[in-house]
């Protein structure tokens, strides 16, 4: 049986309007399917985000602090932070000397004052890494080559640092890099 096209528009207009007090309702089955949406996704996008933490041992590692007490005047160590090699070096007074004349010398490549280095003159803190390919310069023990100004001496291409970390000679195109310290009392400094 086929009805006519003015009937079902008839029907159509006719049609029971929903009831009072649905249209709350649906409004708030809409509201309430949307929050728990909303909640789902935020936990299944948690994870991924807490990813983006660094692990524990990153943490633990973001601050180095160093014993300056058993380190005697002209002696250097090597500590790790953030996987590199820093060196404390606790200069003797003939270091700090030599290296601040030098603080005028034209043929410096990375010009930069010895007094800007460091914030104890008697402590120099630098990363120990080359700046010309990465390699690890040597000078940290006694006996080994220091380079042609007393500093470090980079093996691998020849680069020369002096008593303050300044590159002075090689292909090195600048001075060794101060990473962020700090003094915590006259016995500690704190890398990073």
């Amino acid at each position: 049986m086929r009805v006519p096209v003015e009937v079902m528009s008839e029907l159509a207009s006719t049609a029971p309007s929903p009831a009072r007090g649905e249209e709350p309702r649906r409004d708030f089955l809409y509201l309430a399917a949307g929050t728990m949406g909303a909640v789902g996704v935020g936990l299944a996008v948690w994870p991924l985000i807490d990813s983006l933490n660094p692990a524990a041992d990153t943490r633990e590692a973001a601050a180095v602090d160093v014993d300056l007490a058993p380190i005697e005047a002209g002696q250097r160590i090597a500590v790790k932070w953030r996987g590199q090699p820093v060196f404390v070096a606790h200069r003797t007074p003939q270091e700090i000397a030599r290296a601040r004349a030098e603080d005028a010398d034209q043929r410096l490549i990375d010009p930069a004052k010895d007094a800007d280095r460091v914030q104890k003159p008697e402590w120099l803190v630098v990363v120990g890494i080359c700046t010309h390919l990465g390699c690890i310069p040597v000078g940290q023990r006694p006996g080994t080559r220091r380079g042609d100004w007393d500093g470090w001496y980079c093996p691998c291409h020849g680069s020369h640092y002096d008593t303050s970390g300044r590159v002075r000679k090689g292909p090195a195109p600048r001075n060794l890099e101060v990473p962020p310290y700090r003094f915590l009392d006259d016995g500690r400094v704190a890398i990073g």
